[in-house]
């Protein structure tokens, strides 16, 4: 289907949030797509205009205002209708609630994170297993499940990550197979099965049979700027909100049946759904791992992503009711050297946020983001897929944005994109969606296209210098490098 035909576009556009990434969409929705800027309309309770100030004079509309849960269902109806598209780029909107809307109302929707109304509510209380995103998906689960028919498109979680590295694993996995294949790594009934599972695009499949045991969503964020952080002050590329709601949740990862061990404090889920992550009692702000990008060997956070769900389950290979394969699978977020000075800075304060946040826009003066999937202990070790993006190519392609916000901003257009072509397929994780169809639609925004095998692992380059003092190497399984163990920053 053509997406940008007129007969398939909305009649409005609904933007709830008017942050950093809301302000890249905008202009990507007008310029791409071919969306009557008089067709979007802006929500916000902070007065952001001056920075969606060129989309306004175009015709795009603002209004200062604020949906709640008191206020969700009179709010969406005087603002969206049949066959409209709702894009939820705002914090904590209960997203069974808002998706529950949209069903009844055939409305199109789309996140990039899934939120609830008071991730703060009883946190010393609470069982950390009830603030992992394991539980906001299953509630999705069960939402879905009572749905008679899929209704209106609702793509949940589709920014860069989650969202784009879903799609990045998949072109990952392919290109890894074909050389496998081609190179002769892959032979007799192995390279049989690896050539049927790519016919039929079995990436659990491709998965299992490539050995592929840990994937990382590893990124690191080199964007400087030339206003240093100040005192108290907690500065960062994109939604320091976001930053902060996950990174004081517990760290949460999908947990690949080669795992030995389970790591200390973990906990491990027991209700009736996939049971394909643990989590561990302690912020993933404060949980660091080893982890590889294109510019080299990083130390990432372990923050909590939705992919780590969603990545993991689409990739376990069931056989009788019991997970015979399944990756470990996690974030490892090294991010822009002023929002690790202000996550430091954080905890000296014990969590209570700093009095001022800023988000980098204009005075970044140089740096890129590299995001991408690092998928390991296969044949190869290592391979990395993902985009590498520079603030001034992204500033050709969006002005006043960052490198981080259009890598965003690209996989929410590509979602848009679909929905326009597919308006009718009910609720979606981005593992479910077309990934050429995706990537084709981001990458003119993603800067280079990185994919290539890598010759890696996390105790090749390993460094302890007091290792012959402490009990450290004890700690280590040196005959399987991809347990976690090997990962984990002590």
């Amino acid at each position: 289907m053509n997406a940008n035909s007129s007969a398939l576009l909305p009649a409005r556009i609904l933007v709830l949030g008017c942050g950093s990434v809301a302000q890249c969409t905008v202009p990507l929705l007008i310029d791409d797509l071919g969306i009557a800027p008089s067709s979007i309309h802006i929500v916000d309770f902070v007065d952001n205009r001056h920075r969606v100030a060129d989309a306004l004079a175009k015709g795009v509309t603002y209004e200062s205002g604020r949906l709640t849960r008191e206020n969700l269902d009179e709010f969406l109806s005087s603002r969206c209708k049949d066959g409209d598209i709702l894009l939820d780029l705002a914090w904590n909107i209960d997203c069974p609630t808002i998706l529950q809307w949209c069903h009844d109302h055939n409305v199109r929707y789309l996140n990039t994170s899934v939120e609830v109304w008071d991730p703060y509510e009883d946190l010393a209380s609470t069982d950390p297993r009830d603030r992992t995103l394991y539980v906001r998906h299953q509630d999705l689960r069960r939402l879905k499940a009572k749905w008679g028919k899929p209704g209106a498109s609702a793509v949940v979680e589709h920014g860069a990550n989650p969202g784009l590295v879903s799609h990045f694993v998949k072109r990952a996995l392919t290109q890894m197979s074909k050389r496998m294949l081609t190179d002769g790594t892959a032979t007799g009934d192995r390279a049989v099965a690896l050539e049927s599972a790519l016919a039929s695009q079995a990436f659990n499949h491709l998965a299992m049979l490539t050995g592929t045991k840990v994937i990382h969503i590893s990124e690191r964020d080199t964007q400087l700027a030339v206003e240093p952080k100040r005192v108290n002050e907690f500065v960062n590329t994109w939604s320091v909100d976001g930053l902060y709601e996950e990174g004081i949740a517990p760290a949460e990862l999908g947990w690949g049946t080669h795992e030995k061990t389970l790591p200390k404090n973990a906990w491990q889920h027991e209700d009736d759904g996939p049971r394909n992550q643990i989590c561990i009692a302690q912020p993933g702000m404060e949980t660091w791992v080893r982890s590889w990008v294109p510019a080299g060997e990083i130390r990432g956070l372990v923050i909590r992503h939705g992919e780590s769900y969603t990545m993991s389950d689409h990739l376990t290979v069931w056989k009788d009711g019991r997970a015979t394969y399944r990756p470990t699978v996690h974030y490892a977020y090294c991010p822009s050297d002023v929002a690790i000075m202000s996550i430091h800075e954080l905890l000296m304060r014990n969590y209570e946020m700093q009095p001022e946040q800023r988000i980098l826009n204009d005075e970044i003066v140089q740096g890129e983001d590299q995001l991408g999937v690092l998928l390991m202990g296969h044949d190869y070790n290592a391979w990395w897929t993902g985009s590498i993006l520079d603030i001034n190519e992204a500033r050709s392609k969006v002005p006043h944005q960052s490198a981080t916000t259009l890598q965003v901003a690209a996989s929410v257009l590509a979602a848009v994109k679909w929905m326009i072509a597919e308006p009718m397929q009910g609720l979606k994780v981005p593992d479910e969606l077309p990934h050429d169809f995706i990537l084709d639609a981001a990458s003119p925004y993603l800067g280079t296209i990185w994919s290539d095998a890598v010759d890696w692992d996390p105790l090749r380059t390993r460094r302890d210098v007091f290792d012959q003092w402490s009990d450290l190497a004890a700690t280590l399984d040196r005959s399987d490098p991809w347990q976690f163990g090997n990962f984990l920053c002590p």
